[in-house]
């Protein structure tokens, strides 16, 4: 293993190219061209291969990091590919998206000894698109066929790794989506040029293939009761995300552009859509000077879409500093490359619409830690000044929408109540899982929830299979 592993000192950190920020700043593709063989394997040789892996602890997957960067070391692709496909039904998406710095990355032990970390998202990228280009990607085949089926409320990562394991078990699917495609915010909600949509199309492809039903443009509580859809199926999982924007509180806020309807417009019109709103102008940032208040991920979107539409300028408003914010770090520095303004340490108070519109700001100042560590922002006095914005987005996070009617319990701010280990709700034989249980989080959580849910309903049906022959 010595000759094969443990390179970080001989062998620094790389990344995969990537485009220069003036021409990636015009389209919409990825960012990051791929690893050639070689580099994957050079890069991969860097793992220390420790005793206790803080990568693998600090993944959400629990995904045997070590082990498939050592096959790919070796140059055994396929195996590699086979051991991270074994905790993670979407390797490609999670190498792409995952925010690595501050997860395996960041959790890294030859990072913490300042020789930079293993490049863990790129090789996992590499493993599964080689995987595919290969032919590698095995079709979904059921253990065994049941008789039992499931019902499942969204197609975004949860709902799609819940799918993914209860069909792999036999079990009838099928999952049904307001959208008209499958993905949920993996496709409308995530720009190109972080996942490029045709890597989300193939994952649904195999999984129809695989026997999953899709009942797409379907709300449930709209186009089907709960009620309707509960009696159905032997078992619900509830993975329908949160897509309650939270509010501004600002006076005129009316004129601001809710950063979901923004980005999931932008999507639309990059898969082939006519979007009115668009052709109007009225979510295009083109020629605009664009302000977007917030400092998460989805800010971040909003400001690289603005960039790439030709926006006269970008200007991203946050309360706290640099260091603070809950965005990954990775995300932040593309946009400054790209040409974005952060104005740090700014809180809007209000919004100026007409012939001059601008957000009215304030300066903050860090106070004391909050309950989440992070510095309380505070308003400095007499501070106010303006910031002009032809298009001013709000990207402040997510609230669930109302499912009261639903029949299960519900948390104070309107997510669904359920058990932190089976998942289960209330209501017997209904499990929910990803951002509607947690809040607005991460990908590669809605993945491991929607997965464990999966098994937790698996014995959940067996219990009652075998009350039922007693």
């Amino acid at each position: 293993m010595a000759e094969r592993m443990q390179k970080f000192v001989s062998i620094g950190q790389s990344m995969p190219e990537k485009r220069a920020a003036e021409a990636r700043a015009g389209d919409f593709h990825e960012i990051y061209a791929d690893f050639i063989a070689q580099k994957a394997t050079e890069q991969a040789s860097r793992c220390a291969q420790c005793g206790v892996p803080f990568c693998q602890t600090h993944c959400p997957l629990q995904n045997n990091i070590p082990d498939w960067l050592k096959l790919t070391a070796e140059g055994r692709l396929r195996e590699a590919y086979e051991i991270s496909a074994a905790t993670n039904p979407m390797p490609e998406v999670c190498g792409r998206i995952c925010p690595q710095d501050r997860l395996c990355e960041g959790a890294c032990v030859i990072e913490q000894s300042a020789h930079g970390a293993v490049t863990i998202g790129a090789v996992e990228k590499y493993l599964t698109d080689t995987a595919w280009r290969e032919g590698w990607v095995a079709p979904i085949k059921a253990r065994a066929e049941r008789s039992e089926s499931v019902g499942v409320i969204g197609a975004g990562p949860a709902g799609l790794a819940g799918a993914e394991r209860l069909r792999q078990r036999g079990y009838e699917v099928t999952v049904y989506d307001r959208h008209d495609r499958i993905g949920g915010l993996l496709v409308y909600g995530i720009p190109n040029f972080k996942l490029e949509k045709e890597v989300v199309e193939r994952r649904a492809r195999r999984l129809i293939d695989g026997g999953v039903k899709f009942e797409l443009n379907c709300n449930v509580g709209e186009t089907i009761s709960f009620a309707e859809l509960r009696a159905k199926h032997d078992a619900v999982l509830i993975a329908t995300g949160v897509y309650k924007p939270k509010p501004l509180n600002a006076p005129n806020d009316r004129s601001v552009v809710k950063a979901l309807d923004y980005l999931i417009t932008a999507n639309r019109v990059g898969l082939g859509d006519e979007v009115a709103e668009f052709t109007s102008g009225a979510l295009n940032a083109k020629d605009r000077r664009v302000v977007v208040i917030g400092g998460g991920d989805t800010a971040m979107d909003c400001v690289r879409t603005a960039r790439r539409q030709g926006a006269k300028s970008v200007t991203c408003l946050y309360r706290r500093d640099k260091p603070n914010m809950p965005g990954s770090q990775r995300e932040v520095g593309h946009a400054e490359e790209e040409g974005v303004d952060f104005d740090w340490l700014s809180a809007p108070k209000s919004v100026r619409a007409g012939k001059s519109p601008a957000v009215k700001a304030v300066r903050m100042q860090l106070g004391p830690p909050d309950e989440s560590g992070r510095q309380t922002p505070q308003e400095q006095p007499d501070s106010a000044y303006e910031v002009p914005g032809d298009l001013i987005i709000a990207a402040l996070g997510f609230d669930a929408e109302d499912l009261s009617d639903w029949g299960v319990d519900l948390m104070r701010w309107g997510a669904v109540k359920a058990d932190p280990l089976s998942f289960a709700t209330s209501e017997p034989g209904v499990y929910a899982a990803g951002d509607i249980v947690r809040g607005a989080s991460l990908v590669v959580w809605a993945i491991r929830e929607g997965r464990d849910a999966a098994d937790a309903m698996h014995a959940y049906i067996q219990s009652q299979a075998k009350v039922a022959a007693q």
